[in-house]
């Protein structure tokens, strides 16, 4: 019943990623809205995290495997919630402590090290601060951060849900 109930709650979780990541290409291509280095970020976890839950209903695992399943997902969901987080920092933070200008991701992956780039993404750029968009007075960043706190939410609870049923198979 547990195996059942967890494939189609990553069924569920994958929809939901697909929904999550069909809303931020529309936004970027019928909109016209330019996605900063932060949003690009997001927008990698969220694409990992939607493969996870991809690849666990495809698989069906037993109990082990959707062990590390939920367990790569919630890794998934805390990068992504952690980049949210800092780009809604960076979004409520007065314009004089904006940096003017930053190279593009695509520049710094290339030219630098993965660790320098990371480094000047979450330092954010004017650009990152900018808020284009809102629905229901809630910036792309903060319904990001919205996302990946529920996923991580329901992630957690799954293994919790796990790691009970595991020691109360074991303790009987």
């Amino acid at each position: 019943m547990l195996l059942a109930r967890s494939r189609s709650l990553f069924f569920m979780a994958f929809i939901a990623g697909a929904l999550a990541l069909a809303a931020s290409l529309y936004l970027e291509y019928a909109a016209g809205l330019e996605p900063c280095s932060l949003c690009i970020v997001q927008r990698f976890f969220l694409i990992v995290f939607t493969a996870i839950c991809l690849m666990a209903v495809v698989h069906g695992p037993k109990r082990s495997g959707c062990y590390v399943y939920w367990l790569l997902s919630v890794l998934s969901c805390l990068g992504g919630m952690v980049t949210a987080w800092r780009h809604v920092l960076r979004q409520s933070a007065p314009p004089e402590q904006w940096s003017t200008c930053s190279p593009s991701l695509e520049y710094m992956l290339g030219n630098m090290s993965w660790l320098c780039a990371l480094k000047k993404t979450f330092q954010g750029a004017a650009d990152c601060a900018d808020v284009s968009w809102t629905l229901f007075d809630m910036s792309i960043p903060e319904w990001s951060l919205l996302f990946f706190a529920g996923m991580l939410i329901l992630g957690i609870f799954q293994l919790l849900n796990f790691l009970r049923s595991t020691y109360g198979m074991a303790a009987r």
